[in-house]
């Protein structure tokens, strides 16, 4: 499948093909600090398929918990998270952030990975009541 993507603010924009049965929920800690939420969803692009169409992201490197060198790309006006892929030359495999794709409605988790990190309360999200519209007060 061919997606697109980009930053919040549009000042990044991609291209990749990408398998979409093989999007992916990540549980580690890393990447719940990094997205400031409970997991992060990705889906890896096809080697050789990923190129940024516009801008250029900015790149922070960190240790992942498995001890692995990781390049986090993300846009340094919006701070939108776009990639990690690991640090050296091409061909490298980017790893691409579900919420900065734009068919990300047709991208459906597969399988839940780190899950020893995951959060437990993450378990009673159906039982907590749904409202379309922001928090009141």
């Amino acid at each position: 499948m061919h997606i697109t993507g980009g930053c919040h603010c549009g000042a990044i924009r991609y291209q990749a093909d990408v398998d979409p049965t093989r999007a992916a929920v990540c549980h580690c800690t890393d990447c719940q600090v990094l997205s400031g939420g409970p997991f992060r969803v990705v889906i890896r692009a096809a080697p050789d398929s990923f190129r940024i169409t516009a801008g250029t992201p900015r790149v922070y490197t960190k240790i992942a918990e498995s001890g692995n060198a990781r390049e986090q790309a993300f846009c340094d006006q919006c701070g939108s998270s776009l990639y990690a892929t690991s640090p050296g030359p091409e061909p490298r495999v980017y790893t691409l952030r579900i919420g900065s794709i734009d068919q990300r409605a047709e991208l459906h988790p597969a399988v839940e990975i780190w899950t020893r990190s995951r959060l437990r309360w993450l378990d009673e999200l159906p039982a907590v009541p749904k409202v379309d519209q922001q928090l009141p007060g």
